[in-house]
């Protein structure tokens, strides 16, 4: 009976190593609107991506990588463990903590700093053969079109709805 199970064992094992291929994965790297701060995390964008991929039949998983509060340092401090080996694609939500920081304590984060951050950043995704898109351009523009919550900073579900329907289109 011990050898009937150890065999059946053995077979489940190999059935399961290598008979799915490894799902694309997608990381979104940022801070508060990345983290989907003030909504449910079912309502963040990157959460809306995942499920407006795989309605349209991907396998894709998107890991939601936003802290709130991060900066552009941040974000280069933990790139390697944010990004794992694999990652096919990274959608980053640079923001602007960095401007923030010196009106709530910790310094202003210089312009040339943040510059030499975010190329950091890009240019060790593109060195591990990742693709990037850069999103604070999308996320701007609902928070220009008013899909803010009461701070106007940060995102209502309307507006994580409206920046996963565009990153969906870059997505391929």
């Amino acid at each position: 009976m011990n050898a009937v199970k150890s065999a059946l064992l053995v077979l489940i094992v190999l059935i399961g190593c290598g008979a799915k291929p490894a799902l694309a994965q997608i990381v979104a790297l940022g801070a508060s609107n990345t983290q989907g701060k003030g909504v449910d995390a079912s309502e963040a964008w990157p959460a809306v991506l995942e499920g407006m991929l795989r309605a349209r039949g991907s396998g894709a998983h998107v890991v939601n990588a936003g802290i709130s509060g991060d900066t552009t340092g941040g974000m280069m401090a933990r790139l390697a463990s944010a990004v794992p080996d694999g990652t096919r694609l990274v959608i980053l939500n640079f923001g602007g903590n960095d401007f923030k920081r010196g009106r709530h304590g910790g310094g202003l984060v210089d312009p040339e700093a943040r510059q030499a951050n975010m190329a950091g950043i890009i240019g060790e995704l593109h060195r591990r053969h990742i693709r990037t898109v850069v999103a604070d351009g999308i996320i701007n523009a609902a928070r220009k079109a008013g899909m803010v919550q009461m701070d106007h900073i940060h995102l209502t579900a309307a507006g994580h709805r409206r920046v996963a329907s565009q990153l969906a289109g870059l997505v391929r």
